[in-house]
């Protein structure tokens, strides 16, 4: 099995940040083969299904960004020897660039931190570029709007990094 993890914020205030790649990348994951993320466990929305030939659990967690390793900890409690990827925005990378890494340290991020601190650094990372925008605080920032025009394909080539993972 295969367990991936978008990170994001519940709320719909934050639908469209850039906080949210992680979700909007399970939602357009779960589109393109079909599976409903709409049932409520471990502490998120989940839905079950099949990519590549292999079950996977694609997972919104509903604890807000800061607190997502509460989630993640639940899910690899439960499914101990499944594969991990976390899908997550990176203000470190340039605008677009996606980056993968097979396992490594949190950075500056809060949801990997919160990750980190529960289950270690034993899983997988999708990292998707936002750029960062010196002029503006960094929470406001990372919690502003992107441009769908530009961000659809890059979610789109998220989904299909994500694909060659499973």
């Amino acid at each position: 099995m295969v367990i991936v993890v978008g990170l994001g914020n519940p709320d719909a205030k934050y639908a469209g940040t850039y906080h949210n790649i992680g979700f909007e990348t399970i939602d357009a994951l779960a589109e393109r083969f079909g599976i409903s993320v709409d049932k409520k466990k471990f502490k998120a929305l989940v839905g079950e299904g099949v990519i590549n030939g292999e079950k996977v659990l694609l997972v919104k967690p509903q604890t807000y960004m800061n607190l997502s390793g509460e989630c993640v900890v639940l899910v690899k409690e439960k499914f101990k020897d499944a594969k991990i990827i976390v899908v997550v925005d990176d203000i470190d990378l340039p605008k677009g660039n996606i980056r993968y890494r097979e396992h490594g340290f949190a950075g500056t991020h809060n949801g990997l931190r919160s990750i980190v601190s529960y289950i270690g650094q034993d899983f997988e990372r999708v990292k998707i570029g936002i750029g960062r925008d010196i002029s503006m605080d960094l929470a406001d920032y990372v919690l502003s709007k992107f441009d769908r025009s530009v961000f659809e394909p890059i979610i789109a080539k998220a989904v299909d990094e994500i694909c060659a993972r499973i």
